[in-house]
């Protein structure tokens, strides 16, 4: 019966311990803006976890995968959008900063234009 205890009190310990590793569920669009971007869209990574980004002139933004039709037959065109953006910051493993992903979402089409090289 002692042996059953201690097993008890080991595993609600463990439990515990492991509890802060679930995160939090906090939406991230609390702290979305409109902004206006104008950029390059580009399709990076692989067949099976593609992304659509926008490279502007000193910064870049992802899309977040419900908006990606949009933007999917613009490839290597210049688009001006209004859209929400949020700004996460990213870190490794090790907890050591590694730079902002800038997301956006609710994206609406201003102006397309050809792309014509540097």
């Amino acid at each position: 019966m002692n042996n059953r205890r201690c097993f008890l009190a080991f595993f609600l310990f463990c439990a515990a311990a492991l509890l802060p590793a679930q995160g939090n569920n906090e939406q991230e669009r609390e702290g979305a803006v409109v902004v206006r971007v104008t950029g390059t869209v580009r399709l990076v990574g692989n067949a099976n976890f593609p992304l659509i980004v926008i490279s502007g002139s000193d910064r870049q933004w992802s899309v977040v995968r419900e908006e990606t039709n949009k933007l999917y037959d613009l490839q290597h065109r210049i688009v001006t959008i209004e859209a929400e953006e949020t700004v996460r910051e990213l870190r490794f493993a090790n907890g050591r900063p590694a730079g902002n992903l800038r997301e956006l979402r609710n994206i609406r089409i201003i102006s397309i234009e050809e792309y014509t090289g540097p």
